[in-house]
């Protein structure tokens, strides 16, 4: 039972729960909750009886979860956090005490170069929280995940957000290309919306949905359309493609820059697309009822703080011709 002898939930073995499952380590949670081993010991006990399962087992020289430990802890984050905002919504919230699960959904593009210093932060900031990043599937309503609670944030490219989410505007960055370094369109630097199309293009198997592809999104309000000669599931498989073919891919600045710098091997270039295109905008996405959300509101300006840090940082860089394209003719 998760009810004390008065018959009242028990909420000091919810959040010992919670933190085991998320520590998965019963002397460090004795520590932080300033308790001995064996009470600590006692709990995970008695969490094994209710929820009927191990939970933790052991792993090599450490602790691993189940697979129903996996779903509690989240569930459990929720709960607490749920029961802290209902409690005292302003005072109660403190990110580097406070046990809360988190699920965000990431568009795969920008997932290389912001997880890495968001999820640097949030460990150094909330370090008992729970953050689940995923990849949403081409078939996933993420409108309906946002507002069942599926899913709490969103960081997508959209053309334009939904106008039933509430959003805000990381930063804007320019639209690119990513192509081989030797291919003709590398040599001769800025490209028209007539050699653009002229292109064999990659992409995604998104961009059969316009309305949550940026590219397609404004080559359908620009009234053309370009000719698609490849589709790839997943942007890992981008690089070694255009690496191999004449084709080019059409993506947000920073992507492209960090599959060139992180594949230096491939022999891949940057070159801006066309002007037509304009700058690419990068949104911050959750619906009305995690609005108040002390823990949404607290990971939602942690992501902006990153983001446009990251975003100022580029406009402080060299262009994308000058880095990468021009550096490959010289050495032609």
């Amino acid at each position: 039972m998760i009810t004390d002898q008065n018959g009242t939930i028990d909420v000091r073995f919810l959040r010992t729960t919670f933190l085991l499952l998320s520590e998965r380590n019963v002397s460090r949670v004795a520590a932080r909750l300033g308790q001995s081993q064996p009470s600590v010991s006692a709990v995970l006990k008695r969490a094994r009886q209710v929820f009927d399962d191990p939970l933790l087992v052991r792993s090599g020289q450490g602790m691993a979860v189940t697979e129903r430990g996996e779903t509690v802890c989240a569930s459990l984050g929720r709960i607490l956090a749920e029961l802290s905002e209902t409690i005292s919504p302003e005072e109660a919230f403190d990110p580097a005490t406070t046990a809360f699960a988190m699920r965000i959904s990431a568009m795969s593009c920008f997932n290389g170069f912001l997880i890495p210093p968001i999820a640097e932060r949030l460990r150094n900031e909330a370090p008992v929280a729970s953050i689940d990043f995923f990849a949403p599937a081409e078939s996933d309503d993420l409108t309906e995940q946002l507002s069942s609670g599926a899913s709490d944030l969103l960081v997508a490219n959209w053309p334009a957000p939904h106008e039933s989410l509430r959003s805000s505007t990381i930063f804007d960055c320019e639209t690119a290309c990513i192509l081989r370094a030797d291919h003709p369109a590398a040599r001769a630097g800025a490209m028209s919306m007539d050699d653009y199309l002229d292109l064999p293009h990659l992409s995604l198997g998104s961009v059969v949905r316009p309305a949550f592809s940026p590219i397609g999104g404004r080559l359908k309000q620009l009234g053309v359309n370009r000719r698609v000669a490849l589709s790839v599931p997943e942007y890992a498989l981008v690089p070694p493609v255009i690496a191999r073919t004449d084709l080019i891919f059409t993506t947000a600045r920073p992507y492209a820059e960090f599959v060139v710098d992180r594949y230096p091997d491939y022999g891949l270039c940057v070159v801006p697309a066309p002007r037509d295109f304009g700058n690419m905008r990068l949104y911050l996405l959750w619906h009305e009822r995690a609005h108040k959300s002390p823990a949404n509101l607290w990971v939602r300006n942690l992501i902006r703080d990153v983001s446009r840090r990251y975003g100022a940082d580029l406009v402080a860089r060299p262009t994308p011709a000058s880095m990468a394209g021009l550096a490959a003719l010289a050495a032609v």
